[in-house]
């Protein structure tokens, strides 16, 4: 198929989507992602040859890219497995075409592995053939490119809205531009028009496309400005203020509202009539950390009235706290996302910013006692212990089964004793609630349960409250710190 591209005998458009989408499909069954690497895993008996011919096909592709998007690609043995990697400006250039071709379905990628690739995609977005349609109506077309694939879109200047059209009877193409326009930050959903067989169309007004990115908007105002005087005046400054206001906007994120509630509460909401933009939303709370009906809510949209996600105060709070103390990966997620709640809040005004920026600092605080020099006294089951906490830290690891644990170690002084105690918190069970466990040390019994009462003082004095101390039928000592520990 490349091959015949090349040759003039194949649409090359087309050749570089089938491509990417198969490229795309082995790499989330047999491959990785990462910021700077795509990795594509090929093994078993004809290991070697698989991987020569995808090599050689991948050199093929080159041919049909510019030159912006050539790319390369080394491939490495390591005990019976190969694997095609692409580094760097390689492995970026390669997640643009994959951020286009990536298999979807309403919409959506098929593999949460594939929303990196977005990451990497830069569209361009330009104007053309502005014009007066016979109705009256201002029109213009609209051109989205990314990894040498296209799609033209029609932008009408209603009476009381902008709005973007594109209809086909080729789904695939459809799918194809509500992709384009995710990347350009439009979410629109893919819809089958009524009483007419094959035919598919995305549909997206003003509310939509002013939180795209800034060079999508560009070329709206662009449309706007030198339609001005067929426009009117007053309408046409309505229109560019909300495509200015959509400059506050950080790139790649929806339109969150965040303002105060009746009772002066802080309220930070998604909400939208299309159901995949919520299940994203939802997912990428999920990916940053939050856990659903603690720190937030969704409820999704039903007969033709928006659904939403609205995050609660913890929710923010638990935010700000992993854009600090999560893993590296959350960290840079959550950053980006307590720094665009606060943008939103400051455009809502200096009441809500304070709000916000409160809470935010609340939860980055939480965790950050010293606890060098700490001296508390406390009562572990009517018995009094001084504890005095000399040093501590958290870091987090990987258990059987690939199962995320934070393991948290104080170095402390318990009644003139000195040990360091390590507490791994996890989850647990059919429930999968958090908790986190400590066990006893000592070689009698005698010893485990001083031990055990000990490392209970410490705990106590620490968080207030004091853990459940289960003895096993063996002589261990378990200590089980619960989720509101």
């Amino acid at each position: 198929m490349l091959d015949k591209a090349l040759r003039g005998e194949f649409d090359r458009e087309r050749a570089k989507l089938i491509f990417g989408e198969m490229y795309t499909t082995a790499v989330a069954g047999d491959g990785t992602v990462g910021p700077d690497e795509v990795m594509l895993a090929v093994g078993g008996e004809l290991g070697g040859g698989a991987a020569l011919l995808r090599l050689a096909t991948l050199h093929l592709l080159n041919g049909l890219l510019p030159d912006e998007l050539k790319l390369g690609v080394r491939v490495y043995v390591e005990e019976g497995t190969y694997r095609i990697d692409a580094y760097g400006e390689d492995a970026a250039r390669l997640k643009r075409l994959l951020a286009v071709s990536a298999p979807s379905s309403g919409g959506g990628y098929l593999s949460d592995k594939f929303d990196q690739f977005v990451e990497a995609a830069k569209v361009e977005v330009r104007v053309d053939n502005i014009r007066l349609t016979e109705s009256g109506y201002v029109a213009a077309d609209l051109i989205i490119s990314e990894g040498g694939v296209a799609v033209k879109y029609n932008v009408y200047l209603r009476e009381d809205a902008i709005e973007l059209q594109f209809v086909s009877t080729d789904r695939n193409r459809v799918e194809l531009a509500a992709r384009l326009l995710r990347l350009a930050g439009v979410n629109a959903e893919v819809k089958k028009r009524e009483g007419k067989r094959d035919v598919w169309f995305i549909v997206a007004t003003t509310d939509k496309l002013e939180a795209g990115h800034e060079e999508f908007r560009k070329a709206l105002a662009e449309i706007v400005e030198t339609t001005r005087e067929s426009v009117g005046e007053e309408k046409a400054k309505r229109w560019l203020e909300k495509l200015e206001e959509g400059l506050t906007l950080m790139e790649g994120w929806p339109k969150y509202h965040v303002g105060l509630s009746d009772s002066g509460g802080l309220m930070v909401r998604f909400a939208s009539t299309d159901r995949n933009s919520i299940k994203r939303e939802k997912q990428r709370l999920e990916n940053m950390g939050l856990e659903e009906g603690k720190h937030f809510t969704v409820k999704m949209p039903e007969g033709g009235k928006a659904g939403y996600v609205n995050i609660f105060k913890e929710g923010l709070a638990h935010a700000a706290w992993l854009s600090v103390h999560g893993s590296e990966r959350q960290r840079e997620l959550v950053a980006k996302f307590v720094e665009y709640i606060l943008q939103r809040a400051e455009k809502a005004g200096e009441e809500v910013y304070k709000k916000a920026g409160e809470i935010i600092e609340e939860g980055k605080a939480r965790g950050s006692l010293t606890l060098k020099d700490f001296e508390k006294k406390v009562e572990v089951d009517g018995k009094e212990h001084v504890v005095k906490v000399i040093d501590g830290g958290a870091e987090f690891d990987e258990g059987r089964g690939g199962k995320k644990l934070l393991r948290i170690k104080i170095t402390a002084e318990v009644d003139g004793v000195w040990r360091e105690y390590v507490i791994t918190y996890g989850r647990y069970g059919a429930g999968n609630k958090s908790e986190g466990l400590a066990t006893a040390r000592g070689v009698t019994p005698g010893d485990r349960e001083a031990d055990a009462e000990r490392l209970a003082a410490v705990i106590e004095a620490l968080t207030g409250k004091e853990p459940r101390i289960h003895r096993m039928k063996d002589g261990e000592i378990k200590i089980v710190c619960y989720r509101d520990i």
